[in-house]
């Protein structure tokens, strides 16, 4: 103050020697009253900046500095008075901060980036709910009295080597700890309120220390973690940082179910699998496993993606629909996509090969392949009631054995119960167009080869095979109608007991089968018609019992015997015959086998052709199936011969016995050799269909183009025309060799009023029993 008095008056003597007027000189003191207030109020900033400076150096807080961070004027604790309750002042440098034990009221206090060591202070503060004493120098874990309502600490990137018990902190909720030179998690076990914890970058070698805690907020990034345990008690934990440690299996967090956020960035996961133990966390929305050896693996977000079907972000990019979608198709397809690609690959490698014509491709088109097949899960007895049916039904079925690349079981024969190969040659056999269907089961391929269909076939029996669902849905696709019997286990500890038992399955394959049988009874219950009929088989006796009289009912056996019966008080002396003296019980065994439901189904697959043809339409492919009939019996005329059928040719009305069993003869001959089929078998007898309305026995000569491609059918039509010196053999032998001329049949022959199984024909046993009976008859008469 004396210096700016001094240069007032200084400028003022100044004026007056400079002649100055008096009226100026009023102007001119208020101007350097003016000067001397701004060159006063300079010099106490500048002496102010240098105290300031001087106590910065010193790092001693005062109350000056204090009175300039205060902030957030508010009611005290007590609510009598109003103080400030909040105090921030970062970066200043300070190292004491002991003056602040004046300030009780304080609730909030934030002092980061200083150099402060000592905390003693705080233990003056017992309002106090915020502390950040972040970027310190403090290596005292909580080294003051606890505030009691204290609810958020953060001591990051000081210089705190352990932990200390803090049972006392009881209303603690956030605790960061982050950069710091900690080794061991301890003293939180009593602080039942946390719920956020971050000790990241630290020296932590495992986790432990966290039992029961209402953690919801997990930080453990940039230590020196190896295995995800003693996790399983934080029940509430929803986000969780494991980045950047050293962790290669995730098993520890099955029993997180609130986990939403898990960053495992920068570890050394390396296999896919171990994303299984995180599948049943169903809210999982985040996973982040970038910068793990994982990665490498083909496919790896799609089978990620997979396994965790819930997730919508994936190493911080979001998931998208069309991954999911891309995902499920590629790893867990439906059945039903299975089987066609299945189909598709066998087409594909088929039609590579050299094409002729099956032994089980039937003349008649509308006829398929008898096959039955019995599924059902592992170990029920399938391969069993198989053998034992084809054992006792010989004369209809034939066991198609399949191919595996498991090994066998005791008691098993190769190429009786399976033919055991190794994968590189089932895979060969694949590309070579070998099978019909393949799957895969247990880790192990199965397929049903073309050949063991077709040795069946060359006997002219029906193929009955078993194969599990998947097998099944890829059978469906081919051409092929079999008929499908499921086989179902209902008490599930017998099953079990069963399975143990023998000893050949370990517990995984076990509850593997058990599991499977939910998903066959929930097939039979959404796919009505799926199954032609279900068997129970607990018991493996009355399982076959029940299949057997499935089989005796369909094949018309029960009504044979029933006839069989009442045929046995007929003598041979009071036999009846027929005009053709052919015996009657012949003729009820070489009576047509078509039936009402023959005729219905026959009638379903016109409907669903005719309505969506027209006429000319209709007619071309009439006349392409009659060409590939005629191609398949080998009947195809030659040029010269179709050019007479411009031609009118008279037909005798009545063939002599010679003539038209030379001509029968002559064209199954033909017949046997273009197709390959055995006509006796019962595949071939299930070929027969029912005689074309055609010549009755008056009828009188017509006069009509000749077709050869008709002869067998004009020959099929006089054989009532027969002499009765026929013998038995021929006349009950004629319709069979007869068959491959036969037209289209209206419907399945074979079936009788229940339609349960494939439509298989009488057998080989027909004619045996047909040529007793005209024995008898003819020694009757």
């Amino acid at each position: 103050m004396p210096v700016c008095v001094q240069q007032a008056s200084k400028a003022v003597s100044t004026c007056q020697t400079a002649g100055n007027p008096p009226e100026s000189w009023d102007q001119d003191d208020r101007s350097t009253t003016l000067d001397a207030e701004s060159a006063e109020s300079a010099q106490a900033e500048e002496e102010e900046k240098e105290e300031e400076q001087k106590d910065m150096e010193d790092g001693e807080l005062t109350e000056d500095e204090v009175a300039k961070y205060l902030s957030n004027l508010g009611r005290s604790a007590t609510g009598l008075q109003h103080v400030y309750l909040s105090l921030s002042i970062p970066r200043k440098s300070l190292k004491n901060v002991s003056i602040l034990s004046n300030y009780i009221h304080l609730q909030k206090l934030e002092l980061p980036n200083n150099k402060i060591k000592d905390l003693s202070c705080v233990s003056h503060m017992p309002y106090l709910i915020v502390l950040d004493v972040s970027h310190n120098e403090i290596s005292d874990f909580f080294g003051f009295q606890p505030p009691k309502n204290l609810k958020e600490v953060d001591f990051s990137h000081n210089h705190i080597s352990s932990m200390k018990d803090l049972s006392a902190y009881t209303c603690l909720r956030k605790l960061i700890l982050d950069y710091n030179s900690i080794s061991e998690i301890r003293g939180l076990e009593k602080c039942s309120s946390l719920t956020h914890l971050s000790m990241e970058h630290n020296k932590i070698l495992r986790i432990s220390g966290l039992r029961n805690l209402p953690l919801r907020q997990l930080y453990l990034k940039g230590n020196l973690i190896k295995r995800t345990e003693n996790l399983q008690t934080l029940r509430t934990l929803q986000i969780l940082d494991l980045s950047s440690n050293r962790i290669q299996s995730l098993s520890g967090l099955q029993d997180l179910h609130l986990l939403a956020n898990i960053n495992l960035e920068s570890n050394m996961v390396g296999e896919i699998k171990e994303c299984t133990h995180l599948q049943y966390l169903l809210l999982l929305r985040d996973l982040n496993l970038k910068r793990n050896p994982v990665q490498e693996q083909p496919d790896y977000r799609l089978a990620v993606i997979f396994i965790l079907n819930h997730l919508t972000v994936m190493d911080e990019k979001p998931v998208t629909v069309e991954e999911k979608v891309l995902a499920v198709n590629k790893y867990d397809p439906s059945l039903e996509v299975v089987a066609a690609r299945d189909h598709m690959t066998h087409m594909m490698y088929q039609h590579m090969q050299p094409q002729g014509i099956f032994d089980s491709t039937l003349p008649s088109l509308d006829t398929p392949y008898p096959m039955l097949v019995l599924t059902g899960p592992q170990a029920c007895g399938k391969r069993e009631l198989a053998h034992k049916l084809c054992h006792e039904y010989s004369d209809f079925f034939g066991y198609g054995a399949c191919h595996t690349t498991r090994g066998p079981y005791f008691g098993e024969e190769d190429g009786c119960d399976y033919h055991f190969v190794q994968d590189e040659e089932f895979q060969n056999m694949i590309r070579m167009g070998s099978f019909v269907q393949t799957m895969q089961y247990g880790g192990h391929w199965y397929g049903l080869s073309r050949e063991a269909i077709e040795s069946v076939a060359r006997e002219g029996l029906a193929c009955c095979v078993h194969m599990e669902l998947e097998g099944v849905f890829s059978l469906k696709t081919s051409y092929f109608e079999p008929r499908y019997i499921l086989l179902i286990p209902t008490r599930i500890e017998d099953y079990v007991s069963h399975m143990k038992a023998r000893g050949f399955y370990t517990k995984a394959q076990i509850e593997k089968a058990v599991s499977r049988i939910d998903l066959y009874t929930k097939i039979n219950r959404e796919r009505p018609g799926f199954f032609d009929s279900v068997i129970i088989c607990d018991d493996r006796k009355e399982a076959y019992s029940a299949l057997r009289q499935l089989i005796k009912e369909y094949l018309g056996l029960e009504e044979q015997e029933k006839e069989g019966r009442r045929s046995t008080g007929v003598t041979p002396q009071n036999a009846t015959t027929d005009e053709g003296g052919e015996s009657m019980t012949a003729k009820k065994l070489d009576a047509n086998p078509t039936d009402t439901y023959s005729q219905n189904y026959y009638s379903k697959v016109q409907t669903r052709l005719l309505p969506q043809k027209t006429s000319a339409e209709l007619a071309s492919i009439h006349r392409r199936q009659q060409m590939v009939r005629d191609a398949l019996v080998g009947k195809i005329p030659r040029a010269y011969t179709q050019l007479f059928k411009r031609y009118v040719h008279p037909v005798p009305s009545l063939l002599t016995p010679q003539s038209a069993d030379h001509n029968e003869d002559s064209s199954s001959e033909e017949s046997c050799t273009s197709s390959g089929l055995s006509m006796n078998g019962s595949a071939g007898v299930l070929s027969v269909g029912s005689p074309a309305d055609g010549l009755d026995a008056g009828s009188g000569p017509k006069v009509e183009p000749l077709d050869v491609s008709l002869l067998g059918q004009n020959l099929e039509r006089l054989k009532d025309h027969m002499e009765p010196g026929l013998s038995p053999d021929s006349s009950c032998s004629a319709p069979e060799q007869a068959s491959p001329t036969v037209a289209s049949s209206p419907g399945r022959p074979g079936s009788n009023a229940k339609p349960i199984l494939p439509p298989i024909p009488l057998g080989r046993k027909a004619a045996r029993i047909c040529a007793t009976a005209d024995r008898a008859g003819r020694t009757g008469g």
